[in-house]
């Protein structure tokens, strides 16, 4: 039986499974694998998982290929270009984990600020005398302005967060419109870039990863912000020089980073693990149940909506 629907993994909740029920061709093998490529001249729909980039050289032998699904909300890990060309549908799932990654920026944003992580280190330790005037001082929130990276569902969710936690809140102008974002019972204002770094004691990123945001943060840009500002991320990896921000975290200028996201993940700077004031999280924006199902069902909808129109 030939190969219709190649998927690399299970997915979260039953619809990978309803859906080779009705496309009985459906084959789960890991990415890259021998049956994999042994698998690809044949297949019609792919599905792969954020960390499984395809180049066009991975494609070429798909002459059959009408969709990839990929189990996210990104799609810079596919070669966008070259499927628009050949006529390739992309699949992702938009809109469902904005709560949930929302959520997380703002577990990233307090468990930084209010040191969990030294707590609950000291705590397991065994050294705890007890309550002290000056254990583990952290910094109030309130009152304090957060810049946020990104004015899409997820940036404008954090946004209502914070503002729920009495931050003011400002958005960066990316394409230099001036017109304020829409928060629902309120609005926030756009900045330009160096002026929005400049007034954020919270720098929180929720824009995605183009030619245009790659890099975005470079040293000189990060050295804009105000001394002790934090930088949260759930966005993606490549957006900050992480090396620069490592310095300067090292030096004192950035009071601390709470990352989800990281370049070149799962391979991460190993600097991150000895770095000060962090919180690290091993990319877990999504990982709700909830979520990941709903993601699945979009997923397979979409892979079957393409193939039934397709005629195949």
């Amino acid at each position: 039986m030939s190969i219709r629907i190649l998927s690399t993994s299970a997915l979260v909740g039953p619809h990978i499974e309803d859906l080779g029920r009705e496309f009985p061709e459906l084959r789960i093998v890991p990415y890259r694998s021998a049956a994999w490529t042994e698998a690809l001249p044949g297949v019609q729909a792919l599905v792969v998982l954020l960390s499984e980039p395809l180049t066009e050289t991975d494609l070429e032998p798909c002459a059959n290929l009408k969709v990839i699904g990929t189990y996210s909300v990104g799609t810079n890990h596919l070669p966008r270009g070259y499927c628009e060309a050949r006529g390739i549908h992309i699949v992702s799932t938009p809109g469902v984990l904005t709560n949930a990654t929302a959520d997380l920026a703002l577990t990233l944003l307090l468990a930084l600020t209010r040191r969990v992580r030294e707590g609950e280190a000291l705590l397991r330790s065994g050294q705890w005398k007890g309550w002290a005037p000056d254990l583990l001082l952290g910094s109030g929130l309130a009152g304090k302005t957060c810049g946020i990276l990104g004015s899409g569902p997820i940036g404008r969710a954090f946004a209502r967060r914070a503002r729920a936690i009495g931050m003011k809140v400002v958005f960066w102008d990316r394409e230099g419109t001036g017109e304020p974002v829409d928060l629902g019972a309120e609005t926030a204002r756009r900045l330009p870039l160096d002026d929005l770094l400049r007034s954020s004691n919270v720098l929180s990123l929720h824009c995605p990863l183009t030619d245009r945001t790659r890099g975005l943060l470079s040293r000189r840009k990060l050295a804009l912000l105000p001394e002790g500002a934090f930088i949260i991320n759930t966005a993606r990896g490549g957006i900050v020089d992480e090396k620069a921000a490592i310095k300067l975290l090292h030096g004192g200028k950035i009071g601390g980073v709470g990352l989800d996201v990281y370049e070149n993940e799962p391979d991460i700077d190993r600097q991150w693990l000895t770095a000060p004031r962090t919180v690290l999280l091993p990319h877990l924006g999504s990982a709700t149940r909830e979520t990941r199902e709903e993601m699945s069902r979009l997923l397979c909808d979409g892979i079957r909506s393409v193939l039934k129109s397709s005629g195949t």
